[in-house]
């Protein structure tokens, strides 16, 4: 019994040796020079450009915010750290596809691949955590105004 799977195992592992090496080549395969170089200048374009986004639009994130007061303010500083959420976001997705194009092979491709996946969603918890502090915050001085408020209209019929 033990020759027999023995021997359907070695028909088996020879049946798809081609296969296996054909996978092991792949996973050794390099990357042209050409091509990464194009990538390369073409993730540079993009930062230039969202960085140009950005700038403008913090031009006119001010600009509200000098035009308008109270709780405009609030929404502008909101408004400007969703601005530079995005810019982080993008300048993070443009270094890694820089580090992307330096990978000289698939499996070089992959960890750079893994490790940015892991960074971003370590960036994307502490954006939650504190989002929700600020909101907490906001909520509750939100309230104590309206409390205060109140207090106010209340003394005044009372």
């Amino acid at each position: 019994m033990t020759t027999e799977t023995n021997s359907v195992l070695n028909t088996v592992k020879e049946a798809f040796a081609p296969v296996t090496e054909a996978f092991t080549k792949l996973q050794n395969l390099e990357v042209p020079e050409a091509a990464r170089e194009f990538v390369k200048k073409q993730a540079e374009t993009a930062k230039v450009r969202a960085a140009d986004m950005q700038a403008g639009s913090e031009k006119i994130t001010a600009a509200i915010e000098t035009a308008v007061a109270g709780s405009v303010t609030e929404a502008a500083k909101i408004s400007r750290n969703i601005q530079q959420a995005f810019y982080q976001d993008a300048e993070a997705f443009f270094a890694g596809i820089d580090k992307l194009a330096s990978a000289k092979s698939l499996s070089e491709a992959a960890q750079i691949q893994s490790d940015m996946v892991r960074a971003r969603g370590e960036v994307l918890v502490s954006r939650a955590k504190a989002t929700t502090e600020y909101l907490g915050k906001l909520v509750t001085d939100g309230a104590k105004t309206a409390q205060d408020n109140f207090s106010k209209v209340y003394g005044k019929t009372a």
